[in-house]
């Protein structure tokens, strides 16, 4: 018992160590608000953005059809749309932007702050434990079919926070809510390609996936 009661308090400053204390909220450019935590080395935003303009003010097309979704693709322009282009999915979930709307140059992160690179996503996977055990870290608690399958989600228990938000493909179609989290970076594989990190129901892992640029992802922000 007392080798117990031990671990669970060596577990619970670890969970301390490598989240720290929520940072102050952070507002963009529409006046939404977004909670933070310092995990590591790194401070994230621990919500999805959902941003609709770029930080000179200028507007990032909204997709409200498939039509629309893949005529954006198509001419390679940036777009972002609610799940099933429904705006109550995006009060929980956020947005989901084409990789076009990620790397444009008039940037959709606020001020002082960035989408993250694939090497930084890699930073933030390897304080949590790896690629085999950081999806149960990086999940939030509620929200999930299934959320954590071996990993109790005690260490990091105000940290990234990550929903299912699931994705839109190519063509303007979803797919994942409820089952898959997914998150851009701003590095691609190849001319078509992006690497993003997704989360799975019933997994523990994180997988870095080479998604189409024209998919509708997730966005989370990470501070310069």
């Amino acid at each position: 018992m007392y080798l117990r009661k031990q671990t669970l308090s060596l577990l619970l400053l670890l969970g301390i160590s490598l989240s720290g204390l929520r940072a102050q909220t952070l507002s963009d450019i529409d006046g939404n608000l977004y909670p933070t935590a310092v995990i590591g080395s790194q401070t994230w935003m621990a919500k999805n953005l959902s941003v609709s303009k770029f930080k000179n003010g200028e507007e990032i097309p909204e997709a409200r059809t498939a039509k629309k979704w893949d005529a954006a693709n198509n001419a390679g322009k940036p777009a972002w749309c609610y799940y099933n282009y429904d705006p109550a999915n995006g009060i929980r979930y956020g947005k989901l932007y084409n990789w076009y709307a990620v790397a444009d140059p008039r940037g959709i992160a606020p001020e002082g702050w960035h989408v993250p690179s694939d090497e930084e996503w890699a930073v933030l996977i390897d304080t949590l434990g790896g690629e085999k055990f950081a999806g149960a870290r990086m999940k939030s608690k509620t929200g999930w079919d299934n959320p954590l399958s071996k990993t109790d989600n005690i260490v990091i228990t105000d940290g990234f926070t990550g929903l299912p938000a699931g994705s839109c493909n190519h063509s303007g179609s979803f797919y994942g809510i409820g089952d898959i989290g997914a998150w851009w970076s701003t590095t691609w594989s190849r001319i078509d390609i992006a690497w993003a990190r997704s989360l799975y129901f019933g997994s523990d892992d994180v997988s870095r996936d080479g998604d189409y640029k024209r998919v509708g992802l997730s966005v989370r922000c990470i501070k310069d």
